[in-house]
């Protein structure tokens, strides 16, 4: 059964954090108060915000920041596998979990819902696709009208 809850345990953010900020450190980059603030509005999240509700958000604790640098940094922290991008523009979500798993997403409203089916693996990838090079990521999305836009 799939945690209702729209927050993740304190623990769950807390292990979060620390992967952040080592592979921050990894990286060379700072630990600044507007990338962990960006980050953390993310991942401790299950609702899949999108680049404007995390601006919003971070804005109520950095008034400065600006909505480009929230979209500039999402965009980092994705190249960095700390987050996961879901959906397409203009409704793209981003995701905190970094687990494996599949998402179903409102073709209509934009609405992102986790799935984890027991015993979840990745895809094996087709030969044709490694012709091309190495996979470092496999994404699945399943899309279609969700309930409570059928109604």
């Amino acid at each position: 059964m799939q945690n209702t809850s729209l927050f993740i345990s304190a623990q769950e953010l807390q292990a979060r954090l620390d992967l952040f900020e080592n592979k921050c450190r990894a990286r060379g980059l700072r630990v600044t108060n507007q990338r962990r603030e960006i980050f953390c509005a993310v991942a401790a999240s299950r609702e899949h915000p999108s680049a404007e509700t995390v601006f919003l958000q971070v804005r109520k604790k950095l008034p400065k920041v600006s909505l480009d640098t929230v979209y500039r940094t999402l965009y980092s922290l994705e190249e960095m596998d700390l987050l996961n991008r879901v959906g397409a523009a203009p409704k793209e979500r981003f995701d905190g979990n970094i687990c494996p798993h599949a998402h179903f997403v409102c073709t209509k409203c934009g609405a992102v819902y986790d799935i984890f089916p027991p015993q979840y693996d990745v895809p094996d990838v087709p030969r044709e696709v490694r012709a091309f090079g190495n996979v470092c990521r496999v994404s699945v999305q399943f899309k279609g009208i969700c309930k409570p836009c059928r109604k």
